[in-house]
């Protein structure tokens, strides 16, 4: 027999501590997809995924996208633990502001992708070349330093990838213009003030929302590279790789396919009852969360925004009553209810991107900008961890 010490977080939440299990017993725990297993301790993201709760450093996510916060503030609250003061946030700003462009090399790893690339190869490119960039410095400085890096460059980054494959010139970044304003005139070179106002509201919500996760599969591929000591903008490079992945940061993409297929609201009712056969192997996308087992509380939000941001551009969206239609049946029919397939944040984010003109293969990008965040202080919190040590799963 050997006593196992049980831990408990903040929440009450209890765990058991297993680390002396197999020195003790020579026994392994065995647990595919690590649904009961905990492989650190943080203090970032908590999720309770039975009551749809989100908290970042202990605010409910509601609550920061009410409070106007900016993503930039969201940043700051995910780096430090604490929201900075009116001169400590300007100094932020000022930083971000001041290095949204990338080196040279990175524009050159950019034109040097074919325009028809999937603009997630040519992000991966970049983070590897950032990672080569500050290899020899970054080992030496302020870590947190290179965070805000990477959260200002792949604005600039991510701009210039879809200038590339629309066939345009790269836009120099306003340092003006907030975070989500800059990267909108980076992008679309688009002087309208009430374009530029109505979507960098929409799309800090969207960043917010997406920015940190708890352990999710592309965070814990971070930590994971990054307990071998590799650099951060190495560690990032594998956090977009699996982002990248149609079951993670390419379903908003997937959900935007399928409302494509059922073609018109009059036609979801046949396709939920393809969903509901077996055999035809058809999946309902943007519904249901591998820890979410009630409504996701990002994408009530994120619901609203799509609405608000259609209404104040003064469009119309077939995709959008489509989704409507899809929920309003999906939630009153059993075989989705029993189970717990409710509505994720992926559902309604890619309506919005599709409506304020971002193509559908660049979604996954903007979750990866916004996600760069919270990978960048999960790094972070892990190499200051005082059990910081290199991941090594085990097997059956």
């Amino acid at each position: 027999k050997v006593k196992l010490p049980v831990l408990c977080d903040t929440n009450g939440n209890k765990v058991v501590d297993i680390t002396s299990l197999y020195k003790s017993t020579g026994i392994l725990t065995y647990d595919p997809g690590f649904m009961s297993t905990a492989a650190c301790e943080s203090k970032i993201t908590f999720i309770d995924g039975s009551k749809g709760i989100l908290c970042y450093r202990g605010y409910n996510i509601a609550d920061l996208v009410n409070s106007n916060k900016s993503f930039i503030e969201i940043v700051y609250l995910l780096f430090y633990g604490s929201f900075p003061s009116v001169d400590d946030f300007k100094d932020f700003m000022l930083q971000i502001s001041q290095e949204y462009m990338p080196p040279k090399m990175i524009c050159d790893v950019i034109k040097s992708f074919s325009q028809d690339a999937h603009p997630m190869t040519i992000l991966m490119a970049c983070f590897s070349g950032l990672a080569s960039y500050y290899n020899n410095q970054q080992h030496c400085e302020n870590e947190l330093k290179y965070a805000r890096l990477a959260v200002s460059q792949i604005a600039g980054i991510i701009a210039m990838i879809y200038r590339h494959i629309t066939d345009q010139d790269f836009i120099q970044a306003n340092t003006e213009l907030s975070y989500s304003e800059n990267f909108i005139h980076m992008m679309f070179d688009i002087s309208s003030y009430e374009f530029t106002k109505i979507v960098s509201k929409a799309l800090d919500i969207i960043f917010i929302l997406h920015a940190d996760h708890e352990q999710n599969a592309s965070t814990a591929t971070v930590r994971l590279t990054g307990s071998t000591g590799a650099n951060l903008f190495a560690c990032l490079a594998a956090g977009a790789a699996t982002l990248w992945g149609p079951a993670h940061g390419g379903a908003n993409e997937a959900v935007i396919n399928m409302l494509m297929e059922i073609e018109q609201p009059s036609n979801v009712k046949q396709f939920v009852q393809k969903v509901k056969d077996k055999n035809n192997g058809i999946r309902l996308m943007g519904f249901g969360h591998r820890v979410y087992k009630n409504y996701d509380p990002r994408a009530k939000i994120i619901c609203e925004i799509c609405k608000e941001v259609l209404k104040d551009l003064k469009v119309s969206h077939p995709l959008l009553e489509i989704a409507l239609e899809l929920e309003n049946i999906a939630l009153q029919d059993s075989y989705f209810i029993e189970r717990n397939l409710y509505p994720n944040v992926d559902f309604y984010s890619g309506i919005v991107l599709k409506a304020i003109g971002i193509p559908v293969s660049m979604f996954t990008t903007l979750f990866a900008l916004a996600r760069t965040s919270g990978w960048s202080a999960q790094w972070y919190e892990m190499i200051k961890d005082k059990n910081y040590k290199i991941c090594r799963p085990r097997q059956l």
